[in-house]
């Protein structure tokens, strides 16, 4: 049975304290996939853990993502067979311990002639022989007929062939949580909106850092044998917090993504479409939306929380949809969300951003300070078994196994996300129209957050009472962005109920939390900013 901790945000000054007084293994700076995944390794591992954030979990990279768990097929064209091998077998574990979070989805390869087809099938059975894909789940090949039924919009007349092969859809976000609290429930101390200052040095090695807590102002320390920076975009930051004169590590890459409403684009599978500059790209349906991504550019501006989302960018993932589906143009008015994220790629001078490795890479400060980069979504337990090596050597101990059968919190259960909604409908009280999207964020705990509250915060909108309950309460949401955009995820699959709910958010929080009239204004008033950015790209929402 998966074991979940609170990261409740009524708890916050208790965790201060507990985090000032105690003294750590492992103290991890950063609240991504990497960081998260690493506290959770380590706690199962017997560690005492300490992380900490220096925003909300998941603001950067990790919340804004492609949201697929995939080997990677792009990256065999790269040479790096053993990235795509790792990935690719990455993925079945995923699917084991969080099935929620790992929705197996045909990506479908449309191609213009058999030749394209048989290239394409060659490409994916070696992916497949990497990844040990079972023979039920293996690839299918889709003729003008079938792709007639399965995705009726695609241009026949263009691409009247496709291979169709099994990769999985996940909530990146989500899957940070899912680790945090699963670390939290072994003993983890975890904390956000809470920036480390400094590294503190004793006897020439790292042994603590100053904190302070980015709500309250208060500052403090946090004592630990070991210190981990996973900071993200951020790495070198950090970094340069113990190594001054550090020279440059990584080449950040922008990744954008663009929604549009279904309706607008009315797709059942991913679908995989070649850019202009010969680049490829998905097309993914999620909720009320159909997402567009990515792109991936160079940025030199420095790591930011909310790099900007540009016209370009907008028309640049714009463009192949007319090519390959039967439909209206897609124009830029008609995109509904946007993200942008950064990629902390470890540079390879010389390389554009699309070619440099997705491999990680781990380096020692002159301090003992553990510094890694790089990476991919679903690589993130490799990567955090690889951070835990290095520690292992820094505490001088040998470090047991993790137990293989423990699930992330909501993964205890068969897979089977319609039978689950089902049993939320008629056993828990969940809206019919919203069971489903319960179950794919919160699996099994979708039942405690149907027993905070059913109604519907805003009329019609699946966004539940309880879902803000929740998030405050077991998973550490400080702002009502926190929930909207990395807890229920409305402002990514439902931007018009986001909008609509900003205010009825506000009101919720505050009456859990306490807040004065004049916070719950600035808090709408700071969401509604943020989302009307989102589409700024295209002037102010009207």
């Amino acid at each position: 049975m998966a074991r979940a901790g609170s990261i409740s945000t009524l708890e916050r000054e208790a965790t201060i304290t507990a985090l000032e007084q105690g003294s750590f293994d492992l103290v991890l700076i950063g609240g991504g996939i990497t960081g998260a995944g690493t506290a959770r390794e380590a706690a199962s591992r017997g560690l005492s853990v300490a992380l900490l954030e220096a925003g909300d979990w998941a603001i950067g990279t990790s919340s804004r993502s492609s949201k697929l768990i995939h080997g990677g097929l792009r990256y065999l064209a790269m040479g790096d067979v053993a990235l795509v091998r790792e990935t690719a077998l990455e993925r079945k574990q995923i699917l084991r311990i969080a099935p929620h979070l790992a929705e197996p989805r045909w990506m479908v390869l449309p191609c213009r002639n058999r030749a394209t087809l048989l290239k394409f099938r060659a490409a994916v059975q070696v992916y497949e022989t990497l990844g040990s894909v079972s023979r039920a789940d293996r690839h299918v090949n889709w003729s003008s007929g079938d792709l007639a039924r399965e995705e009726p919009l695609i241009a026949r007349g263009a691409y009247p062939w496709a291979c169709a092969y099994r990769e999985y859809l996940t909530d990146d976000a989500r899957l940070v949580l899912a680790n945090l609290r699963g670390a939290v429930g072994l003993g983890a101390l975890a904390l956000s909106y809470a920036p480390v200052e400094e590294i503190l040095l004793e006897h020439g090695r790292a042994s603590a850092v100053r904190v302070r807590c980015a709500r309250s102002g208060c500052e403090f320390r946090v004592r630990g044998r070991c210190i981990v920076n996973a900071a993200g975009p951020w790495v070198e930051t950090v970094r340069r917090l113990d190594e001054p004169d550090a020279p440059d590590w990584l080449h950040l890459s922008k990744g954008v993504h663009v929604a549009v409403a279904a309706e607008r684009l009315p797709i059942h599978h991913i679908l995989v479409m070649n850019t202009a500059d010969r680049r490829t790209i998905f097309a993914i349906p999620r909720g009320q939306v159909t997402y567009l991504g990515t792109t991936d550019t160079s940025y030199r501006r420095g790591p930011e929380a909310w790099p900007p989302v540009e016209r370009a960018d907008v028309e640049y993932l714009l463009e192949p949809v007319t090519r390959y589906f039967d439909i209206e143009p897609l124009a830029v008015h008609d995109v509904v969300g946007a993200w942008a994220g950064l990629r902390p790629l470890v540079a390879q001078p010389g390389k554009p951003a699309s070619e440099i490795s997705r491999k990680d890479e781990i380096l020692i400060g002159p301090h003992g300070v553990v510094s890694i980069a790089g990476g991919k979504l679903t690589g993130y337990r490799p990567m955090a078994v690889n951070v835990l090596g290095k520690v292992a050597q820094a505490l001088g101990q040998t470090l047991p196994d993790a137990d293989p059968d423990d699930e992330l919190p909501g993964g205890d259960f068969d897979g089977d996300l319609d039978g689950l909604a089902e049993k939320l409908t008629h056993g828990s009280g969940a809206p019919a129209d919203a069971a489903r999207p319960l179950a794919r964020l919160y699996g099994t705990e979708a039942q405690r957050v149907l027993a905070l509250g059913a109604e519907p915060l805003v009329p019609g909108a699946r966004l539940l009472t309880g879902e803000v309950d929740w998030a405050v309460c077991e998973e550490g949401a400080v702002t009502v962005e926190d929930i909207l955009y990395r807890r229920n995820r409305s402002a990514y699959w439902a931007p018009a109920v986001a909008r609509e709910a900003v205010e009825p958010v506000a009101r919720r929080m505050a009456g859990l939390l306490g807040w004065p009239e004049e916070r719950v204004r600035e808090e709408v008033s700071a969401t509604r900013a943020r989302l009307a950015c989102d589409l700024a790209f295209d002037g102010p929402l009207e």
